[in-house]
């Protein structure tokens, strides 16, 4: 990574990191309640100084890298075979070399996504008092919440942006237990979503040179999980981060960014833009498909900058269930057998998503990957 580096000037023995996270966490009212206040300098928990007493900045002068990225068009792929080949061909590369690649003619209608953007948004425009009564943290029940960094207490930097999540599988919440401000919405287009996320793995699944059913048979699209990010304006954008650095910790992710930009992935040891195209959704494999396919699939760091202007809105749909998410969290999973040869032995030993969550989790967005951990 090209960066510049900030000193942070502070007497680290008369710093109590702790309690200005739990003076943050009891106001249950996340990043935004900060900008509100009118807030002009970041709270020290927002440093981005992950390496040490310097700060390692992206930097912003540089020319945009981004245009490696590849855009997928989906038109036509179940009626046309010589398109779906082509497809397919361009899904095997862009998840060997990138991790990454956008999708357009998705099936989801711009509608469903403006609308999406506007609810997430709705909801973290309600009233403080009013976002309080869905505030939780360590309550593995509750199947709609909001909270601001699920690592707060374990993470080496705050992030600057709060989130509602929302279980749609298994077990989703009653429609009456999701907010009328964002209710209608969220159910549509995680409905939509979800009937996406089938076909990509049906393309991801002969991408591997597998059928076009085998991860579905290996009921990787049990568990779902949406969350809905609020990155609100900045102040000081240069000293702190939108996200950390991270590899996400499931099978597939569906994400749905604004026009605001602000994401970047790591390619070949530099941070890539990947610029917001109407109409499209940004899809991304995570550790645990990295890990069946035995490193064929890549899964790639990627972050968040903060910026001056916001609010910036993202939508990702995450396939994987929660930590003790029920029967699937407990399924046995490793490099798929069919992969493997004498050629090509496993990478990795088997794990449970309950242990590779617990493992993640407990971890936190600090710049490093946990699939290390389950190496043979």
């Amino acid at each position: 990574m090209v960066g510049t580096t900030v000193a942070v000037e502070a007497n680290d023995s008369e710093y109590d990191r702790l309690s200005e996270l739990k003076a943050f966490d009891e106001t249950k009212a996340g990043v935004k309640n900060l900008v509100d206040g009118g807030v002009t300098k970041i709270p020290r928990i927002f440093l981005n100084n992950l390496n040490s007493n310097t700060i390692t900045l992206g930097r912003r002068d540089q020319p945009s890298l981004h245009s490696g990225i590849p855009v997928v068009d989906l038109q036509g792929i179940r009626e046309n075979p010589s398109l779906r080949r082509k497809v397919l061909e361009e899904v095997r590369s862009a998840s060997e070399e990138w991790g990454f690649f956008q999708v357009v003619n998705h099936g989801i209608p711009l509608s469903v996504m403006d609308e999406m953007v506007k609810g997430v948004r709705a909801f973290h425009q309600l009233d403080s008092e009013v976002k309080k009564g869905y505030y939780s943290r360590n309550d593995p029940t509750t199947r709609f919440k909001y909270y601001s960094n699920f690592d707060l207490y374990r993470a080496p930097v705050t992030n600057w942006r709060d989130t509602i999540a929302y279980v749609v599988a298994p077990n989703p919440p009653h429609p009456d237990e999701v907010p009328q401000v964002c209710r209608e919405i969220i159910i549509e287009y995680t409905k939509k979503a979800s009937q996406l996320g089938d076909s990509l793995f049906e393309l991801l699944s002969q991408s591997l040179g597998l059928n076009p059913n085998h991860l579905k048979s290996m009921r990787v699209t049990e568990g779902f999980l949406m969350l809905g990010h609020y990155y609100p304006p900045c102040p000081e954008p240069e000293l702190a981060i939108g996200t950390s650095s991270h590899a996400d910790s499931d099978f597939l992710t569906i994400l749905l960014q604004d026009q605001l930009g602000g994401l970047q992935i790591l390619h070949d040891n530099e941070w890539y833009d990947v610029p917001p195209v109407p109409g499209a959704l940004v899809i991304n494999l995570g550790d645990l498909m990295q890990l069946l396919s035995n490193d064929k699939f890549k899964s790639v760091n990627h972050r968040v900058l903060a910026k001056k202007v916001g609010p910036r809105i993202s939508i990702a749909c995450f396939y994987r269930t929660g930590y003790k998410g029920g029967e699937a969290a407990d399924i046995v999973y490793g490099p798929i057998k069919e992969l493997l040869s004498e050629d090509n032995p496993p990478v990795y030993r088997e794990t449970t998503i309950n242990e590779y969550l617990a493992f993640y989790d407990n971890k936190g967005l600090d710049g490093t990957s946990a699939l290390p951990h389950f190496k043979l």
